[in-house]
């Protein structure tokens, strides 16, 4: 996978219940993987990953950058309904 410079890389969703899911995401303006994911499932629902210490550096272009990083699964989020006054 050839990353760019603030370009992108595969975020690996190493369990719960999207364990073996792989992600393409780009990557913080400072360069940085994202400590964080929210993906979003079905309505109203999403799931927050936090990353690990798994990283893969696999691009001769951007030896610096991961190509691959690791995510741990944290909790679902649920949207609250908005209630009418």
């Amino acid at each position: 996978m050839g990353n760019s410079a603030q370009g992108t890389y595969t975020a690996k969703l190493t369990d719960g219940p999207l364990e073996g899911t792989t992600v393409t995401t780009e990557f913080l303006d400072s360069g940085d993987p994202r400590p964080r994911l929210e993906i979003p499932a079905e309505k109203g629902k999403r799931y927050l990953y936090a990353r690990s210490a798994g990283l893969e550096f696999d691009s001769p272009e951007h030896p610096e950058q991961p190509s691959a990083v690791d995510y741990r699964y944290l909790q679902a989020l649920f949207d609250t309904p908005a209630t009418s006054s």
